[in-house]
């Protein structure tokens, strides 16, 4: 069993796997913060565009094959519970590339619409 890419401590198919079958939807801004870094990491570019908010999505996404994300580090969080209808997550993901090993700081923003969080932007 893998563990899973957001290092929750749970394989991929008991916590971030299950999101990007489908067959479970992100309980909190954290947790689809958290899904969207391990679509990164196994380059689930279908995952990544259904989650991010319609107003803000690119019309494709096309991922870098060349960068290896590899921890993700949770920072600090605002709102986003189940409860709530917006949320921030503060993080730091680390990639390797050939270039070598570097970081991505972002504050994202996500809004919770018809029960599902979806991403809105990110400031770095």
């Amino acid at each position: 069993m893998t563990r899973c890419p957001c290092l929750s401590g749970l394989t991929y198919e008991e916590c971030c796997g299950r999101l990007h079958s489908g067959s479970a939807v992100a309980q909190t801004a954290e947790q689809l913060m958290r899904s969207r870094f391990s679509a990164f990491a196994v380059g689930d570019v279908t995952y990544l565009l259904a989650t991010w908010h319609p107003d803000t999505r690119p019309p494709s996404l096309e991922l870098d094959a060349e960068r290896s994300w590899y921890r993700l580090d949770i920072l600090s969080t605002s709102g986003g519970s189940p409860f709530e209808t917006t949320g921030v997550v503060e993080f730091e993901a680390y990639y390797r590339s050939p270039d070598g090993a570097d970081s991505q700081h972002e504050v994202s923003r996500f809004v919770r619409d018809d029960g599902r969080w979806l991403y809105v932007d990110g400031t770095r």
